[in-house]
């Protein structure tokens, strides 16, 4: 049950970052400061509300499963967390708060894309760790094997 718990919370928690940071590039590139200001907000509201809980839910049931295993990709998995925590409670949060104030106050200056940038590197960021989490976790329950590499001297199969 933990184990499905933390799948689901893991999933939700990358999903809802993936959708941050393409939302943000998107609009970014091709919306009015309108949608800006739009997408500042519903990052927010009610995103923080859906990404906080998952992350918490992801960080517990993957603390307690790690407890009764050992390695190097629980051990790796156990390094990023931190970072990815970090990340997210000094630069994403404050950053997604700061810059739907701005977004909907229109005042879209030097601060707003210097903030913006610094919040699409820190998202980059923890999508990538999450993402290698997931590769780690994958492998962990046997979901993922790793490819078979050939040698120039073996044929392929079939």
């Amino acid at each position: 049950m933990k184990s499905e718990v933390h799948l689901i919370a893991g999933a939700v928690a990358t999903l809802t970052i993936a959708s941050f940071f393409t939302s943000t590039i998107l609009v970014e590139l091709f919306g009015s400061k309108e949608a800006i200001a739009m997408v500042k907000s519903l990052i927010v509201m009610p995103g923080l509300l859906i990404l906080i809980p998952a992350i918490a839910a992801t960080g517990g049931t993957g603390f307690t499963l790690s407890k009764s295993r050992k390695g190097r990709l629980v051990e790796n998995k156990k390094k990023r967390i931190p970072i990815i925590g970090a990340n997210g409670v000094f630069i994403l949060v404050p950053a997604a708060i700061l810059l739907n104030g701005w977004a909907s106050a229109g005042s879209f200056d030097t601060k707003f894309y210097v903030v913006q940038i610094i919040e699409i590197i820190a998202g980059a960021t923890n999508l990538a760790m999450m993402g290698l989490n997931i590769r780690d976790g994958l492998k962990l329950c046997g979901r993922l094997r790793p490819l078979k590499i050939l040698r120039p001297t073996q044929k392929l199969p079939g």
